[in-house]
């Protein structure tokens, strides 16, 4: 799909032990298309649109995997299908909103119309045409698409698992706990903003937080409590953890944002990462999918998408808008901080060496699958994963 790449000796030879990551990976701008290439077109599942964000026929979303337009459409026969942004006849693209309803989509090019199905139902001047020609060879390219819990994914290649193997079980449960837990979704609405910083930099998060990152934990009397780390060798990440509030906070003249009103699906805190980019959230009373969108070697555009359960009361409705609004999105009081660090991680990348991760490693020369729940260690096997889709050679120890 790309031309050959060459790419410098440093990146394609990574350090003998597993706890160092080379800080070349952030930051040289040719493992793009190679990325492009191996991951994002290759063998993974991207979340794409949840029911709740296209509920009704003729609602659809707009999307890009990697540098590729698509959009989720929801069809009149109620299923919803992922296709290619892109007329079946010359290639302009079909969707310029990110989102709306249609009742078909027409190519303004040459007027060439599809179905909500994807069905070529409509071509000024056919009897014109090739002597091969026929609508039904000029249907919009589908993708192949798999959904759990509604969610709707999609992936470029006829080789990758299924979605539920290459989820795998231990992030399905907390995954689905994200998801509403069988209970039906309805869409809140977006906060969208754009990290200036390798995509790769936004979603090395871990658990292992210093208390200075974030202020407001501390004025807001925010305690984490027992919980775990779930890795898996295909890059997955997932956090289930309590999460205490006191009942009078100083530092707010109304502390209901921060009321956990609870439920039996979670202890206060559930995150899970799935590998490449996406984060899933559950703090408190906020559920929240953070689609992010790769902008080449450099920027990363994250859609915070907020949720509520559609069985909610209008008190606990209007108490998840509030939380979503202030506490955990990016101007929440909470989170903040992240762009500034994801910012000053890339910067810091740019000198020579590798980053070295230390909390939870055991074994500098083995990956270990057993982790403690705020082991930054956790994120070594995302990075195994990363070297080997990206086939980067391993130096001998």
């Amino acid at each position: 799909m790309t031309a050959t790449i060459s790419l410098p000796d440093t990146v394609m030879e990574w350090p003998a032990k597993y706890n160092e990551i080379p800080k070349a990976v952030f930051e040289e701008p040719s493992l793009w298309r190679l990325e492009l290439e191996n991951i994002f077109y290759g063998e993974e599942w991207h979340p794409i649109a949840h029911r709740a964000e296209i509920p009704n026929p003729g609602d659809y979303k707009a999307a890009f995997i990697g540098e590729m337009p698509i959009f989720a459409v929801h069809g009149d026969d109620g299923k919803i299908r992922v296709f290619h942004n892109a007329c079946a006849h010359r290639g302009a693209t079909l969707v310029t909103d990110s989102a709306g309803n249609k009742a078909d989509f027409e190519c303004p090019y040459h007027r060439w119309l599809f179905s909500r199905e994807g069905s070529l139902v409509g071509c000024p001047n056919s009897h014109e045409f090739s002597p091969s020609f026929s609508k039904e060879k000029f249907g919009l390219k589908e993708l192949r698409t798999e959904s759990f819990s509604e969610l709707y994914f999609v992936t470029m290649s006829d080789k990758t698992p299924d979605l539920r193997t290459y989820m795998t079980e231990a992030v399905a449960d907390p995954l689905g706990r994200v998801l509403g837990n069988g209970h039906g979704l309805k869409l809140l609405g977006y906060q969208k903003v754009y990290y200036d910083c390798n995509w790769k930099a936004y979603v090395d998060n871990d658990g292992y937080h210093a208390p200075l990152l974030h202020l407001a934990f501390k004025l807001l009397g925010w305690q984490g409590g027992h919980g775990e780390q779930i890795i898996t060798q295909n890059g997955h990440i997932a956090f289930d953890s309590e999460l205490s509030i006191p009942k009078k906070i100083d530092a707010l003249q109304d502390s209901s944002i921060v009321q956990f009103l609870g439920d039996p699906d979670s202890k206060g805190s559930i995150v899970v990462s799935t590998f490449p980019i996406t984060v899933f959230t559950k703090h408190m009373d906020m559920l929240n999918i953070r689609y992010a969108f790769p902008k080449g070697p450099r920027g990363v555009e994250v859609h915070y998408a907020y949720f509520a359960r559609d069985d909610d009361s209008p008190e606990l409705l209007a108490h998840r808008t509030r939380q979503c609004s202030n506490l955990l999105g990016p101007s929440g009081l909470i989170s903040l901080e992240d762009a500034a660090i994801f910012t000053r991680i890339d910067l810091g990348n740019r000198s020579p060496g590798n980053a070295i991760f230390q909390k939870g490693v055991v074994d500098e020369y083995r990956l270990d699958l057993k982790v403690k729940q705020n082991d930054e260690s956790g994120n070594l096997p995302r990075w195994e994963h990363y070297r080997k889709r990206m086939g980067f050679r391993r130096a001998s120890a």
